[in-house]
């Protein structure tokens, strides 16, 4: 059950905040705090007790499944493997980030705030680890709601704008893929008989290419969009610049990986022919949104707004590794999900900050802060060289690996790709001279970071130095889900992950857990 209990505590705990939000301003931050903590430290005990069988093909480390609404062929059905245990904890990593950075930011509403940020957090995990595809919608549609408040009543002068076309964007991309799950459904019902939406009967669905084509497009359109790819990118900048701190920690760090999760666990093993007749297309966005990213970035004068569009352009390296198809890109695009999310994250707390000492994101109106916040100037110097892909951080290794694939693939692309990290130099290099560095502009000297905001900026450089230095745990954890994906590739007829792991009979509700070698089912 625990993977079920995650699920719970952040629901309960969202609700819990609400309510105690009525009686008292900080026992809703200490709710949601000790809530995604607690499913952190299971999360992490997952990692440690991880059996070392899991880099054999198909090693799936745990699984539950109970009849939902079986008369329609729905399970309330949850498995966790090496990618989404590693997004797990990225997940309650920024969460508990992004609820002490509002430690002091919100003050308004607290209760509700801290029940959406939960719910947010709960259909993001949700994403991560359901495999039944009605039950995926649901928590890809609780994911949009709790955000759209957040950004909506939270959010800073034009946040109704930035709501509401998140929302609509989100949403109609979400609907189509809608349609694509339940064309799946139907597609696989029709030709086996079984009407089923267990993702592990699904995959491995024998269709016409043209309907594999269509129902790929469905479930593209809601990846690329959350992604997002350009020209699906337009409501991040908005959003990002008009979110509180957490919102935009929880957006770059956690939301747009649900795009990058969705395109390898669901389009490559789906539908592998149709993958494989887009990637070429696939991979010319990605090289477009690595450099129109960039430039966009170069230009901006509000801070928010300029990292929104580094996210543009470090996503434009996920989409083109995905579609790569070779066992380096893809381990390059998961190392790339887990340092995006931290750098850029990081450089969203900084840009916070910031706004709380000056209360403005015009890097017009900032420089020469070196002098009076050395500590914020070192932490941001960090994060600025692992977004331009330092060698020793963790982004280095993420984009090498996902360009040592790509030239694999298709090697122009990849040439141009490359191009991507020069003009990463030149953003990156412009946050620190504007900000930091310069002439001192017209404003009184500015406080260092707290003692509250160290402890939430040193542990994001720890990870980045790790993950750069030592990134082999990441890849060790990952290589099965990435072995998976490339068979299912290679072979769709074998591309059933489930088979390594457990033969599961009709019942009516099953618990298997697989923890070090050892198997325990219920009787």
């Amino acid at each position: 059950m625990i993977l079920a209990w995650i699920l719970i505590i952040l629901m309960a705990g969202g609700v819990l905040a609400w309510i105690a939000g009525r009686l008292n301003t900080t026992l809703p931050r200490w709710i949601a705090l000790v809530a995604t903590f607690a499913c952190l430290c299971m999360t992490v005990y997952l990692w440690i007790e991880l059996p070392a069988s899991t880099d054999a093909v198909g090693n799936w480390i745990m699984r539950f499944q109970t009849p939902w609404i079986p008369q329609w062929g729905i399970s309330f059905h949850l498995a966790l493997d090496g990618l989404s245990l590693l997004m797990l904890l990225l997940t309650f990593f920024l969460g508990i980030l992004a609820i002490l950075t509002s430690w002091r930011e919100i003050d308004t509403k607290v209760g509700f705030f801290h029940f959406n940020l939960l719910w947010v957090l709960a259909g993001i995990s949700g994403v991560f680890l359901t495999m039944d595809l009605f039950l995926f919608y649901f928590f890809w549609e609780v994911m949009l709601i709790p955000m759209y408040f957040l950004i909506g009543i939270w959010g800073h002068e034009n946040r109704t704008y930035a709501a509401y076309k998140f929302f609509i964007f989100t949403q109609a991309s979400g609907l189509l893929m809608l349609l694509s799950i339940l064309g799946l459904y139907f597609v696989h019902g029709y030709s086996t008989g079984v009407y089923t939406f267990n993702y592990f009967e699904l995959v491995g669905t024998s269709f016409a290419p043209e309907v594999g084509a269509l129902l790929m497009a469905g479930f593209l359109a809601a990846f690329l969009v959350k992604l997002p790819v350009v020209p699906f990118h337009s409501w991040l900048p908005d959003a990002h610049s008009q979110a509180p701190t957490a919102g935009s920690v929880i957006l770059a760090g956690l939301l747009l990986k649900t795009g990058a999760y969705g395109l390898l666990r669901f389009v490559i093993p789906m539908f592998p022919d149709a993958a494989q007749a887009f990637a070429p297309w696939a991979m010319l966005l990605g090289v477009i949104g690595i450099l129109y990213g960039a430039i966009l970035a170069f230009s901006q004068t509000d801070l928010k707004r300029l990292v929104a569009y580094t996210s543009v352009s470090h996503m434009g390296f996920v989409i083109l590794g995905v579609f790569a198809f070779n066992e380096l890109a893809l381990q390059g695009v998961i190392m790339q999900m887990i340092t995006h999310g931290l750098s850029t994250g990081a450089l969203f707390l900084l840009a916070g900050f910031l706004y709380d000492r000056l209360h403005t994101r015009d890097i017009r109106k900032m420089g020469g802060f070196w002098t009076s916040v050395p500590k914020m100037g070192v932490i941001a110097l960090v994060f600025v060289m692992a977004s331009l892909g330092l060698p020793g951080l963790g982004n280095f290794i993420a984009e090498f690996l996902t360009l040592v694939g790509s030239w694999q693939a298709n090697n122009w692309l990849t040439v141009f790709a490359t191009l991507g990290l020069v003009a990463a130099t030149a953003y990156s290099l412009r946050i620190m001279q504007k900000i930091f560095l310069g002439n001192t502009a017209n404003h009184p000297a500015l406080a260092d970071l707290s003692l509250r905001e160290l402890m939430i900026a040193v542990p994001l450089v720890v990870l980045i130095l790790w993950l750069g230095l030592y990134p082999q745990p990441v890849l060790n954890t990952a290589r099965a889900s990435v072995t998976e994906q490339l068979q299912a590739y290679t072979n769709p007829k074998v591309a059933e992950p489930a088979q390594a792991m457990l033969q599961t009979e009709a019942s009516d509700s099953l618990t298997i857990h697989t923890l070090k070698g050892r198997t325990y089912e219920p009787k």
